[in-house]
């Protein structure tokens, strides 16, 4: 294993976000305090508790995870197309390192800043809404599986995207819609019958309910599901970036 190689990517691409800090880390931060602002307080104080939890808290979890997916995935996409905008994945490939090193480099670092921006977000909301964490390390552990995950997930869209307008089509016409729909603002519990068993075809509602889990000990689905739809949604990116480095997709051309 070339920890040397792998040390070099990391920083580099978390240098990377301390030179675009405005866009990496405060401009979340800042679109989330809106969410909390409008929701948690202005209308959160007009609606009943949901599964005993006040509303401004209940929906926490929530506007986490949607920051924790959309940074994860443009952290990871933006991080390997520059390389190959620029024409410089070629001098990556006449390196003596293998695509492991590869995506561990730019994934962990995508990862990381996705890890961060979900630790300030958490401490954020603590100055508008009062929430306790019932279970800490799990809370961690959904922390760093999904940004591990969606981490992978934007490595391959970023390999994929052959412009800067597809780098935003996944994020912007999937992912946010499907976050939206996966209980950030709500519990599928309170949907009709037919609508909570076609909600849950949306794989975000198993991150959203695992990690409000974390939180509060409920759950809109088993935590067990939750974790295991994960783990499968993981296994299946390491496989699609074992697939994309073996046949040189899009990246030998």
């Amino acid at each position: 294993m070339n920890f040397y190689a792998i040390r070099a990517i990391y920083l580099f691409e978390m240098a990377r976000a301390w030179r675009t800090l405005m866009q990496s880390v405060l401009s979340p931060v800042i679109s989330t305090s809106l969410y909390f602002v409008v929701f948690g307080s202005a209308i959160g104080s007009h609606m009943v508790e949901i599964d005993g939890v006040s509303y401004g808290a209940f929906i926490v979890p929530g506007m986490i995870m949607l920051s924790l997916l959309t940074q994860s995935v443009a952290n990871a996409s933006f991080g390997i197309y520059m390389p190959r905008f620029s024409g410089t994945i070629y001098e990556i490939h006449s390196a003596p390192i293998s695509y492991v090193e590869i995506v561990m480099g730019y994934v962990g670092a995508a990862a990381s800043k996705s890890i961060i921006l979900g630790l300030i977000m958490l401490a954020t909301a603590r100055l508008f809404v009062a929430f306790e964490v019932a279970h800490p390390i799990w809370m961690l552990a959904f922390l760093v599986l999904t940004s591990v995950t969606f981490s992978l997930f934007g490595f391959i869209i970023g390999i994929w995207a052959d412009g800067f307008e597809k780098l935003q089509i996944i994020p912007l016409m999937i992912i946010t819609p499907l976050t939206f729909l996966g209980g950030t603002f709500y519990s599928i519990k309170m949907l009709p019958p037919f609508w909570q068993a076609v909600t849950l075809f949306n794989p975000v509602v198993y991150l959203v309910s695992g990690f409000r889990w974390a939180f509060y000990g409920v759950a809109d689905v088993s935590v067990g599901i939750s974790v295991g739809m994960t783990l499968a949604f993981l296994l299946a990116c390491v496989l699609g970036v074992r697939w994309i480095f073996k046949t040189g997709y899009r990246l030998k051309t």
